[in-house]
């Protein structure tokens, strides 16, 4: 008789090290582990605008199961928040489905591509979100994961010109290429429009299907518009005028995640949106999602949709939430302003202008990983392995620990 052998797993990253933190009894202990924003208070935020909505919807409650395709009502929504008016007045080629959240929408790119495109590679940013990988490994496990340079660890900048000779020289057309749209996880850093141009001219010629992972709009400078500003210029340069060029592109996935703009981590609400080319089937790309969703968790979840359909919705609403990304984006300046302050004014080793030049929610400290369990083990700050910081952890009361115990290791 034969039985299933199965090995342990290891924790994962950041879940396993937010276990570790918990468990820590420290009255010092800082967690810059997790991406969720925390107020100044290092308390988790309820948006106003999502209290003011919860109340609206507690008056007419639905517990009755979505379409398979998810809210209607919140697709408009979210593809006028991708998309802006401008492109949504002419489209008729982009087709939407509620996922489960982020990683539901890049889970179900990777499988729909994997099914549907048969690309050879999938190329990935290096460093980048810690589960891009993992996502693809198991929806896409006959697609080749290739790294691009994202970011220079000698420079402590963008490595764009590495980025550009590695998609000129080893992508082939038909490829998959993942892009994060603004407020990049771990680095903190973004292309310039000049570079997203530069990007776009490559994918154009080399014929690349782009995924974009749009999982911080409006949380990167508090204005949703100027955060969609890569996706919204790759439609028009790269689809749009390769339709008219007669030079098909493949398309383009946006996963987009309410999970940080809206802080609606648990509720698990996302859309992807498929760009489909015009020599294609819009209604056939849609039914081919619907099905892939169908066998994975049949509908999505309806609660933290209604939300963000009030919201978005609702132009008093509407404009609290924009209100409310501006509060969180200052926020996240002034943390970024007081560390870079207080590490200066100790002397601290190193140039540290980068974390005021970094963006969202991420600080890519360069520190070591040895220099990591140094100070989470005399300090009980706890960051990354990679290095990486949350900037959400950080308050008023705690930045000079935080850059006290920084200094410490560095000059030690």
């Amino acid at each position: 008789m034969e039985y299933l052998c199965i090995s342990e797993m290891p924790p994962d990253p950041a879940f396993g090290l937010i276990a570790q933190y918990e468990a820590d009894a420290s009255p010092n202990k800082v967690s810059l582990i997790q991406g969720a924003y925390r107020d100044e208070n290092g308390r988790p935020w309820i948006l106003p605008c999502v209290k003011a909505a919860e109340q609206r919807l507690h008056l007419q409650a639905n517990h009755e199961y979505l379409p398979i395709t998810g809210s209607p009502a919140l697709l408009d929504k979210a593809k006028d928040l991708v998309f802006g008016s401008e492109i949504m007045a002419s489209a008729t080629t982009i087709t939407a489905i509620q996922t489960v959240s982020g990683t539901g929408a890049n889970h179900l790119a990777a499988a729909f591509l994997a099914t549907h495109l048969h690309p050879q590679h999938v190329f990935l940013p290096d460093p980048t979100w810690i589960n891009h990988r993992a996502v693809w490994a198991t929806a896409a496990p006959q697609v080749v994961q290739k790294a691009y340079p994202y970011y220079s660890a000698t420079t402590r900048a963008l490595d764009i010109a590495g980025m550009l000779s590695t998609l000129e020289s080893c992508a082939v057309p038909n490829d998959v290429l993942v892009l994060q749209a603004c407020a990049h996880n771990p680095t903190g850093l973004d292309l310039t429009r000049s570079q997203w141009s530069l990007v776009a001219a490559v994918v154009k010629r080399k014929r690349l299907f782009v995924v974009f992972d749009n999982a911080y709009q409006g949380f990167a400078t508090g204005n949703p518009d100027a955060d969609a500003w890569a996706i919204r210029h790759f439609v028009k340069e790269v689809i749009e005028k390769g339709e008219e060029s007669d030079n098909h592109q493949p398309g383009m996935f946006v996963a987009q995640s309410f999970s940080k703009n809206f802080g609606l981590y648990g509720e698990r609400v996302g859309v992807l949106h498929l760009v489909v080319p015009q020599h294609l089937s819009v209604r056939s790309a849609g039914s081919q999602l619907a099905a892939l969703s169908r066998a994975e968790y049949s509908t999505p979840p309806r609660f933290g949709a209604s939300i963000v359909e009030a919201v978005l919705g609702d132009e008093e609403l509407r404009g609290q939430w924009v209100r409310d990304l501006e509060t969180m984006s200052s926020r996240l300046k002034r943390m970024r302003f007081l560390l870079r302050s207080s590490l200066e004014k100790r002397g601290t080793p190193g140039d540290w202008a980068q974390v005021e030049e970094q963006i969202g929610m991420f600080s890519y400290t360069g520190l070591r990983r040895e220099q990591v369990g140094q100070l989470r083990d005399e300090y009980h700050v706890y960051l990354m392995p990679s290095g990486r910081a949350s900037i959400c952890g950080l308050t008023e009361e705690n930045v000079d620990y935080v850059a006290d115990a920084i200094h410490q290791v560095l000059s030690g």
